[in-house]
């Protein structure tokens, strides 16, 4: 049997792992310029088409839920945020970068749906928590599943090695991963985003959205990271290839002091906003 790669081995092969997007970089270093204006930003996110149409689409879509139209990226930008935009710029386009993943492992429609179902989840959760910047768990939410993707990408017959030990034992991939690799897909998210430079409130809760426990600067984010994925996996809206759902971290659901009466609230708004956000996400410009 041939070696199989430590973790930074894996997420290093530069052939087979993406990089963000050039736009994207260029946005975020014009957001963190401290002489660019909003128009400097709206004029970078508007050089991708496709980019700008969908952050429009969001931006008029019930997550923000505004009473009158958003007809310009620089409104967009002015109303929403800057940080917010940066960040759902950065869910759109990392939407984009993983292609020929084999079907019998994943169709990345179903991985797409189930990593939105998270992202709405995540934001509703944090949301019931009083939490400033719900973007950042919106972005979570849609990469926490990132690092299966680079086990599809980088090793499809060992995944599917996993899946089927999964499925007969009616055990978690992620527990299936470590007992293969020494790591799971969630270390492997981790490591990528913060190859990719991305926020610690961002890579650390993907890195942790399986042993939120052991989180360190941001451990409530993970706990709502957690539960958002849990409940994802109860709604069955797409799929990421698991065989068996993640049990719950004991004392996770209990840390957001969430009513029993809650629960059908929070789904049904997940619900009112999944289609809109899947299609503004996912959609093709016009």
């Amino acid at each position: 049997m041939a070696k199989l790669p430590t973790l930074d081995e894996l997420v290093s092969n530069v052939s087979s792992v993406p990089s963000l997007p050039v736009l994207y970089s260029r946005l975020d270093e014009t957001i963190n310029h401290p002489r660019s204006s909003i128009a400097d930003i709206a004029k970078v996110l508007s050089e991708d088409q496709g980019l700008a149409f969908r952050v429009l689409k969001l931006a008029n879509s019930p997550l923000f839920g505004y009473f009158s139209r958003i007809d310009t990226v620089t409104q967009a930008v002015t109303i929403i945020g800057i940080q917010q935009v940066r960040d759902l710029a950065l869910a759109i386009s990392v939407m984009g970068l993983f292609k020929g993943i084999p079907e019998d492992l994943i169709t990345m429609e179903s991985f797409w749906r189930h990593s939105i179902v998270a992202a709405l989840s995540a934001r509703v959760l944090a949301a019931s928590q009083r939490e400033t910047n719900l973007e950042r768990f919106f972005v979570a939410g849609v990469l926490h599943d990132i690092g299966r993707l680079v086990l599809f990408t980088c090793l499809p017959a060992l995944c599917r090695d996993i899946m089927e030990v999964s499925r007969q034992e009616q055990r978690p991939l992620f527990e299936i991963e470590r007992q293969f690799l020494g790591y799971d897909h969630a270390d492997i998210g981790g490591t990528l985003l913060r190859r990719w430079k991305l926020p610690v409130r961002v890579s650390e809760p993907v890195e942790n959205h399986h042993r939120c426990r052991d989180t360190g600067q941001f451990p409530r984010e993970s706990a709502v990271l957690h539960c958002a994925d849990f409940l994802t996996h109860a709604l069955e809206l797409g799929g990421c290839g698991e065989g068996a759902i993640p049990p719950l971290v004991a004392g996770s659901w209990e840390r957001l002091s969430l009513a029993p009466y809650q629960i059908p609230q929070i789904v049904s708004q997940i619900d009112a906003q999944f289609a809109q956000i899947s299609l503004a996400m996912q959609g093709t410009t016009p």
